[in-house]
């Protein structure tokens, strides 16, 4: 399948991740104010917001999904990038929110002992959403879509917020009130970390980062190619759910342009089949032009 038959598969997530936060923050929330749970609620707004995210992620593959054109040559993947970067940006500042409110009600000692039914539907939301996680990191490995696998850890991060809000719920029925109040803490500083990780990830892409490790690994890749004497310059960027290679190898200077090309074909093969990439630069010099 094609890069852009992939990326409308990944909207296919998105949309199983908008229609699960849509029920579970209505269940959520009435829940929270109907048992007076303060982890709940935040848990339920945490999803509201979600839904936000999802669809700012959704909005992106669809952007991504456009073919090149004049003002882009290289096609609009980078908009899968942007939408995991407003995605983290939401829950950062949703995380700061149930982070500030539960601080708040803590020093002021308002406890409230939630009713245990709210205990038994944050566990309900939680399998849920561990399923919907399951299925997204899945399929956002397969396609190699940024933007859904940061869907996916924000499901897996509110899976674990709805187990957290659990254990509060749960423990403050055995005599301790307060627990609530520091499992709605928990739940803001998971909201907080796991923004914070997309985040780093996105901007990395976008200012043309690239993992020092992989990047050694596609060079030896390259080196061990028949023909190849020496590589003078690789670099490799993100664009979108792809990656862009360019490579300078040094071959033997005797050798016809038929036989350079076929090096730079088998290059080419060798990191589609070792690496997945597709996109390779190789430019060819003979030995004596090494530096």
């Amino acid at each position: 399948m094609d890069v852009y038959g992939d990326i409308k598969q990944g909207e296919k997530g998105a949309w199983v991740s908008i229609a699960a936060y849509l029920v579970l923050s209505s269940l959520k929330l009435a829940a929270g104010w109907l048992f007076s749970s303060e982890a709940l609620t935040a848990d339920g707004f945490n999803n509201t917001t979600d839904i936000v995210a999802s669809v700012a992620v959704l909005i992106g593959l669809r952007i991504s999904r456009k073919p090149p054109d004049q003002d882009h040559p290289y096609g609009h993947l980078r908009a899968e990038t942007i939408a995991a970067l407003i995605a983290s940006f939401i829950m950062g500042t949703v995380g700061l929110q149930v982070l500030i409110a539960a601080g708040k009600n803590l020093w002021k000692g308002e406890f409230v002992s939630p009713d245990l039914n709210a205990g038994w539907v944050a566990i309900g939301a939680a399998a849920i959403m561990f399923g919907i996680y399951a299925y997204n990191v899945r399929l956002a490995r397969r396609i190699n879509n940024q933007a859904l696998l940061a869907a996916a850890q924000d499901n897996r991060s509110d899976a674990l917020v709805s187990i957290g809000a659990a254990i509060g719920i749960f423990g403050s029925k055995l005599g301790i009130p307060w627990l609530d109040g520091v499992a709605a803490i928990a739940v803001g500083l998971i909201i907080l970390r796991t923004a914070w990780v997309i985040f780093t990830t996105s901007t990395l892409a976008l200012t043309d980062g690239f993992d020092v490790k992989q990047l050694m690994s596609l060079r030896t890749t390259i080196e061990q190619t028949k023909g190849v004497k020496a590589i003078k310059d690789i670099r490799a960027r993100i664009h979108g759910s792809t990656v862009l290679v360019d490579v300078v190898v040094v071959v033997n200077p005797s050798i016809s342009l038929v036989e350079s090309h076929e090096i730079s074909d088998m290059i080419e093969r060798r990191m589609k089949r070792k690496h997945d990439i597709e996109n390779v630069h190789v430019h060819v010099e003979p030995e004596e032009a090494r530096e």
